[in-house]
């Protein structure tokens, strides 16, 4: 299963796009997620990142409950992503931008989707299983 999780919610834009941190919010998005991922009993083999600032927070706070250090992706910092060779069978969180993410997930599945700041969507090739909001994720994560 390949994850996607879009980053949370970040400075306003101005200056250096890669280097805009998370706001209070986007922190507590991120850590939601994991905690909601814990809780599910997701098993995340691997956890790949892009090295924009805000991509590199979400990974690490999402990371924490689930015992892992997020790796850096120069694949996932923007533009087209192959999530087929990223994820190469392995269950794996991919933390990236929109449209991004959205564009691999019509791709892979033909769904239309856009995840939200903080968002997590559950694919296969060929199946979208879930798509969860930030505020879903902060409810499993109670």
């Amino acid at each position: 299963m390949i994850w996607l999780l879009r980053h949370g919610d970040a400075e306003p834009h101005g200056g250096d796009d890669a280097s805009r941190q998370l706001t209070d919010k986007g922190k507590k998005q991120a850590e939601d997620a994991g905690q909601a991922i814990a809780a599910l009993g997701i098993e995340i083999e691997a956890c790949l990142t892009s090295p924009k600032v805000r991509a590199l927070q979400t990974a690490k706070i999402a990371c924490e409950p689930l015992g892992m250090e997020p790796e850096v992706a120069e694949e996932l910092r923007g533009g087209l992503i192959d999530v087929r060779e990223l994820a190469s069978g392995r269950e794996v969180m991919l933390v990236g931008h929109e449209p991004d993410l959205s564009n691999a997930v019509a791709e892979l599945t033909g769904g239309k989707v856009k995840l939200k700041k903080g968002g997590l969507a559950g694919l296969e090739p060929g199946t979208l299983h879930v798509v969860l909001r930030p505020k879903d994720l902060a409810q499993i994560a109670g």
